[in-house]
């Protein structure tokens, strides 16, 4: 069944589809991104934002992902945001789905990017209702469908069938990779000296970057583009100068149009075009004069060795530790731990990633060589599950898990309360904590549930919940800190 719109560009056809429940409750909604069926595992998200790390978070492989925010994808899709390589969630369930957007940073819509990535979804239900049912009956498996089932006999067994499986050796990298250290104020200087010089936008990118290869230069150009989106647009010039247009953001048709500070290619700005650049400019050119010629590189002394363990790492992870001066090399889940080792790092991450960690068994066996070794580790999210289990612990699946950007927990060291990003359907058994190797480090404030341990004789403490956010407050971005301190200390004791 189809039913037609009429808008002032003519006739717009929206398809019906249909949200089943493994309870047997149906939400009748209209097709939003591909047209296909799927069945998964249906969660919710609290966030207001962040939709775009929502649906490139690989946590979410396997499961449909309800945004219980009414409006979504306002302000379009910017892929500088993108935490990972491609999104990963099964379906995707909103109450509205902005047809158009406005951002001067987006080149996409919502729509077309669902399509993309062949995700199937649903819009126009009552997503506060199918959130209550999730909180009071439990996270359940659903099937999006634009097909229309008169009879749920045949449906009903598959959908409460349906486990997510195999899902980290889905989202994990194939290869190892490793990420420069860098530092955004260094990084953004070059940009500005160069960009003095009268270069392009492109060509000063690729100066910058080098001969990196493509996951350097990939990490190289993020840092760019963040410092120097924040930086061009954040103060814009009272008057436009002669090589700025006035025009619209967004057309009539709801596309994004160029903004007052790009050039028509679309680039970001190369060369002065405002009073408020020439005095950055001239600001730019006294601290230069210390210098000879071009920027130096940063000096190597204080750069830390980190391998980061990807069981479904989040980009923003890498790049946390990136401009703190570390150098980070990236190895996929199945890596044994003694090619780790080998490689001599300072300290180890283990990941955020999807699914039951129960599940990585051959995995979890070599998180205990590591935990054996006196490398220091910080763990986040699935790492910290996996931490956990190595070390003799137990983990449960939650009702309905904590996923959203306003989740409280309580640092148990300093008694400070933090508000944290969350994605997580599983959770640390306090019980079965042995207390001769860990203790409870933090704890979420609304239910008590473990958010953390701190391990006992060793360099190692974990996380439930997201510091390097994305999306999400930064207030525990200071544990990345607390990691390169443990770091030093390490290199001074061995």
């Amino acid at each position: 069944m189809v039913y037609a719109h009429t808008g002032q560009k003519g006739r717009m056809i929206l398809m019906n589809a249909y949200l089943i429940l493994e309870d047997g409750t149906i939400f009748r909604g209209t097709s939003i991104g591909a047209v296909k069926e799927v069945i998964s595992e249906i969660v919710f998200n609290t966030s207001m934002t962040g939709y775009l790390e929502i649906l490139t978070d690989p946590s979410y492989a396997g499961q449909a992902v309800v945004m219980t925010y009414p409006l979504i994808g306002n302000y379009g899709i910017s892929h500088e945001d993108e935490e990972s390589r491609r999104a990963w969630p099964d379906g995707y369930i909103v109450r509205e789905i902005s047809r158009r957007y406005s951002n001067f940073r987006s080149t996409d819509s919502i729509e077309h990017y669902l399509k993309k990535h062949d995700i199937p979804g649903i819009a126009g239900i009552d997503t506060r209702e199918l959130t209550r049912i999730l909180r009071e009956k439990g996270t359940m498996n659903g099937m999006i469908t634009t097909k229309e089932y008169a009879d749920l006999d045949e449906i009903l067994p598959k959908l409460k069938a349906y486990k997510p499986t195999g899902v980290v050796k889905k989202v994990t990298c194939e290869n190892k990779a490793v990420l420069p250290a860098y530092s955004v104020p260094e990084t953004i200087a070059k940009w500005e000296y160069y960009r003095l010089q009268g270069l392009k936008a492109s060509e000063i990118l690729e100066k910058i970057k080098g001969g990196a290869e493509d996951a350097d230069a990939r990490t190289i150009e993020h840092a760019v583009r963040a410092g120097m989106n924040f930086k061009e647009f954040s103060e814009e010039p009272e008057e436009a100068s002669e090589n700025c247009t006035e025009k619209s953001r967004t057309g009539s048709n709801g596309e994004l149009k160029e903004n007052p500070q790009t050039v028509s290619n679309g680039e970001l700005p190369a060369g002065p075009q405002s009073d408020l650049d020439k005095v950055q400019a001239a600001n730019l050119q006294e601290n230069l004069k210390k210098t000879q010629g071009e920027p130096e590189e940063a000096s190597s002394e204080k750069i830390y060795r980190v391998a980061l363990l990807d069981v479904g790492a989040k980009r923003n992870i890498a790049e946390s530790l990136s401009r703190r001066g570390c150098e980070v090399t990236v190895y996929p889940a199945s890596t044994p731990a003694e090619e780790i080792l080998a490689d001599a790092p300072d300290g180890i991450m283990l990941s955020n990633g999807p699914g039951d960690p129960k599940e990585c068994t051959e995995i979890i066996a070599e998180i205990k060589k590591l935990y054996d070794s006196d490398v220091p580790i910080f763990a986040i999210c699935l790492g910290h599950q996996l931490m956990a289990l190595a070390t003799g612990g137990d983990t449960h699946k939650m009702k309905y898990g904590h996923r959203g950007a306003n989740h409280p927990v309580k640092d148990l060291k300093t008694g400070k309360v933090y508000i944290s990003s969350q994605n997580h359907g599983y959770v640390v058994d306090e019980t079965k904590i042995d207390p001769e190797i860990a203790e409870v480090g933090f704890i979420n404030v609304n239910d008590g549930t473990v958010e953390g341990l701190r391990y006992k004789n060793k360099n190692i403490f974990t996380v439930q919940f997201h510091p390097e956010a994305s999306p999400g407050p930064r207030d525990s971005a200071y544990l990345f800190d607390e990691f390169l301190e443990m770091m030093e200390r390490g290199k001074h004791n061995a």
